[in-house]
């Protein structure tokens, strides 16, 4: 499951990246997949950005998930700001 949330966060930020290089420079044409969409039309900045995002969070969502089920196996408290169990 940690290889394909990592796949699909990476195919999220390339497409993102690509789109916002597209709308900044009109480089990468036919990598840009948002702009495709129509009804995004007026969007496609806000889009590709928060494609972005998405993707970082899915790139980086599997590590932080592993390490806090470590925590919690090995008894840890909980870190300020994080409900105590």
């Amino acid at each position: 499951m940690k290889k394909v949330c990592e796949g699909l966060g990476m195919i999220m930020l390339i497409q993102g990246a690509a789109g916002l290089l597209h709308g900044w420079t009109g480089w990468f044409h036919y990598w840009a997949v948002i702009r495709r969409l129509s009804f995004l039309d007026g969007h496609e900045l806000y889009a590709n950005l928060a494609l972005v995002l998405l993707g970082l969070v899915a790139l980086s969502a599997p590590t932080v998930l592993a390490e806090h089920a470590e925590r919690a196996r090995q008894g840890e408290p909980a870190r300020q700001g994080e409900p105590a169990r």
